[in-house]
């Protein structure tokens, strides 16, 4: 014996309500049709897509029962897919004279105020609907006034919306995850952890919780106690990758970086490999000094995302480390052709040249940046150094004056513009400037003797120093 198919029942049911429904359009010989009956063929066109012939069936509906609350909620609805607001809010008002006990009235209500821009009204309808509502229904109210108040961007009763929630249902996902972002949003972080603190106390075993009061601590920089509850929410569920990415952020902030790199790398192995996760994991490698892992990171980062020129420009400084300059010059190349006027960049990229000797390149790259970024201290600094190596000593002082002015007499510009004085000979005027220098930043001489270490050989230089060394004792 053939077992009866559900599907081809109800198909068959539907058929049979929209022929008695063609009838009474048409004025023939029908059966009676339930109330219910219309739901179900208003819904038929509803999903069709075919707004019209819902409305027409809505409106047939209401003239066999006038006064059913559920029809014209029913026919509100589809008033206002048509945009029809107004019409749509007179038609509810009358549907809760009948029945004020569907949601659906109060939710309709608001999406139709919503649309006419009467953000107030719809509040109050949410509000108002709140006082009648209990359990589930009470919830997807508050979550339809967080959405509103989400809209017009007042962010924090967003937060006390969600708060309400987790107040009546601690264990709801949807609140928990969106209330962490709030958290963060809003900056409500010390709230959070009563709040979480509390959930937790009750239901000890909410990894959501626990993820969630991780997250408030490091809002507020408490970093050790992130990785605490992060640690209980990975102990709760050790696939949670979102926890073990936040832990590995709050290691990288203490400066934990192998306990970094464990987090990050369980992270890679519970998602689809990411970029920024490849770039953590390099970065704290190259704090770490091990700058081939470093680079191994990056590579594996870029080859995610080759357009990313920071991520060139990262391996570009592993290979400066180890004195690789052509290497380093390849990848600065690739980043370049992205972005080329970052001073990072072409400062990098003077410096590798620099090093092969390339000075006429080098001062190109460094002037880019002069040229661009006039107030870039690096910038100054890196052009006069070059100028100085390649001993074009009149250029150096020239840049110097114009550093000076430009800079607003940053005094490592004094220290340089001394030492090209130096070099060019001239040492009574080199010495009022490095006194100058000497009372503005004593902090750094080094940095000019570093660029030339004979002049300590002459004792006007080291009488200013021993002299301004006894001024600061005193």
């Amino acid at each position: 014996m053939r077992e009866p198919n559900p599907f081809h029942e109800n198909k068959e049911e539907l058929n049979d309500l929209l022929q008695n429904y063609y009838n009474l359009k048409r004025g023939l010989k029908h059966t009676f049709l339930e109330e219910e009956s219309f739901e179900k063929i208003i819904d038929y066109f509803d999903e069709k897509d075919s707004l019209f012939e819902a409305l027409e069936a809505a409106a047939i509906a209401m003239e066999q029962f006038p006064y059913s609350a559920l029809l014209m909620v029913k026919k509100a609805d589809l008033l206002i897919s048509s945009r029809k607001y107004s019409e749509a809010i007179e038609l509810l008002e009358q549907a809760s004279l009948y029945d004020n006990s569907d949601i659906n009235l109060y939710i309709l209500k608001t999406d139709a105020y919503l649309a006419l821009d009467q953000q107030q009204d719809a509040i109050e309808i949410l509000q108002q609907a709140l006082q009648i509502f209990e359990g589930e229904e009470r919830i997807e109210l508050l979550f339809e006034l967080a959405d509103v108040y989400d809209d017009y961007e007042e962010f924090d009763k967003v937060f006390d919306c969600l708060k309400l929630i987790l107040a009546d249902e601690p264990n709801n996902e949807e609140a928990l995850y969106k209330i962490c972002f709030w958290t963060d949003f809003t900056g409500r972080n010390e709230e959070s952890i009563v709040m979480h603190k509390a959930i937790i106390e009750e239901y000890p075993f909410n990894e959501i919780a626990w993820f969630n009061l991780a997250a408030a601590y490091q809002g507020i920089k408490l970093y050790e106690k992130s990785i605490d509850a992060y640690q209980y929410a990975v102990a709760i569920d050790e696939k949670f990758d979102y926890a073990f990415r936040n832990m590995g952020d709050a290691y990288l902030r203490l400066r934990k970086f192998k306990e970094a790199i464990e987090a990050l790398e369980k992270v890679l192995e519970l998602t689809r490999p990411e970029d920024v996760i490849y770039e953590a994991i390099g970065h704290c490698y190259h704090r770490l000094g091990n700058i081939a892992q470093a680079r191994f990171n990056y590579k594996k980062a870029v080859h995610l995302n080759p357009d990313d020129s920071k991520l060139h420009f990262k391996i570009a400084n592993t290979y400066m480390l180890e004195q690789q300059w052509q290497s380093a010059i390849k990848q600065l190349d690739q980043a370049m052709r992205m972005h080329r006027n970052i001073p990072e960049y072409n400062i990098a990229m003077g410096e590798c040249k620099m090093n092969l000797g390339l000075y006429k390149e080098a001062v190109h790259f460094f002037g880019n940046v002069v040229k661009n970024k006039p107030k870039n201290i690096a910038g100054w600094e890196a052009l006069i150094r070059c100028l100085f190596s390649a001993e074009y000593y009149q250029e150096a002082m020239e840049q110097c004056i114009a550093a000076i002015k430009i800079t607003e007499s940053k005094p490592i510009f004094i220290y340089y513009y001394s030492a090209s004085l130096f070099f060019l000979g001239k040492p009574k005027e080199a010495i009022i400037q490095l006194e100058k220098g000497i009372q503005l930043s004593p902090k750094l001489l080094k940095k000019f003797i570093a660029l030339n270490p004979s002049v300590l050989q002459n004792n006007s230089v080291v009488d200013i120093i021993v002299r301004n060394k006894k001024n600061t004792k005193k």
